[in-house]
């Protein structure tokens, strides 16, 4: 039986050939996943995400597993400042991708793909019903016939202005006669709608805050990492879902003690890691409107703290 697990397969090439460099360092160590953890001071279950392509390894367990390995540090960082590039990267496009995904399954606003069909252009007098004409000639033909002609044009503007009004009332939600008298609160009742959310995701914008983001469905395909950092052995994000519209913080590689916090505004939340063993954690929500209002910070046990830009 194969000792590592097959990596996923939509890993980034760059990424799986790093997590393949780490596989062979451990092998050549002839040192298990449990040994290794205790070595480097990063939990074994973090150590079995990063091993299998569920997590990309911070920094500081790339250099930590080179130094208690005997491995040169450079070749292994070379490889994870690539994979972290492809990281970022692929967490980026599958955000927008499950966004487009939402949108086209989003009913269109009224108007939104351009605005309704004008009205027919008005017949010309001999095409419309006009009123008898009185026996006689000369001049007093005329007048008759041209008080006709404006009649007529009169009634086919009229009706133009009749089929906008209706065609308006039906894109925009009527269709009941019994509403004709009140179809202009149609669109009104369009945008104050709720927003229509993806299955299994509990809350968007201001009801987000201060939720946890698995727990609300924010996370997993939703989410991706908008600014990233290395604080010491720590790697510091924002984590951002559009759908939710909200962000937070997140550590991983560190040790209990180590803190982090996230603000959009005046709004604040922290988080930390506190029991043995634990190497990540991430801050409740905070509703923003784009993934660059949210700053996250770290503050380590050992001293040094860091922001994100």
């Amino acid at each position: 039986m194969p000792r590592w697990r097959a990596l996923p397969g939509e890993l980034d090439p760059r990424v799986g050939g790093f997590v393949e460099q780490l596989r062979r360092t451990v092998d050549r160590a002839g040192m298990g996943v449990a040994a290794v953890a205790d070595r480097t001071g990063y939990g074994k279950a973090s150590w079995e995400r990063y091993l299998d392509g569920r997590l990309l390894a911070p920094k500081g367990a790339v250099v930590a597993l080179a130094e208690v390995t005997g491995t040169p540090s450079v070749h292994l960082v070379t490889l994870w400042e690539l994979a972290e590039r492809a990281w970022n990267a692929a967490e980026t496009r599958h955000d927008r991708t499950v966004e487009a995904v939402r949108i086209s399954r989003t009913p269109a606003a009224p108007g939104e793909f351009g605005p309704p069909a004008g009205p027919p252009r008005p017949t010309g007098p001999s095409e419309s019903a006009g009123a008898p004409e009185p026996s006689g000639g000369g001049a007093a033909d005329a007048r008759p016939r041209g008080g006709s002609q404006r009649a007529a044009l009169f009634l086919a503007g009229a009706s133009g202005v009749v089929i906008v009004a209706v065609g308006a009332f039906l894109l925009t939600g009527g269709g009941d006669a019994r509403q004709g008298a009140t179809g202009s609160k149609s669109p009104s009742a369009t945008v104050s709608s709720p927003r229509t959310l993806p299955p299994g995701v509990l809350c968007a914008g201001a009801d987000c805050t201060g939720r946890d983001a698995e727990e609300t469905g924010c996370g997993d395909d939703l989410v991706a990492t908008a600014e990233s950092v290395t604080v010491g052995p720590v790697r510091l994000e924002v984590r951002y879902s559009r759908t939710c519209g909200a962000a937070w913080g997140r550590i991983t590689g560190g040790v209990p003690g180590d803190a982090v916090r996230v603000t959009a505004g005046s709004v604040l939340k922290t988080a930390a890691i506190t029991a043995p063993g634990d190497t990540d954690a991430y801050t409740p929500m905070v509703a923003v409107t784009g993934a660059d209002d949210a700053t996250a910070c770290a503050v380590l046990a050992s001293g040094p703290t860091g922001c994100t830009p």
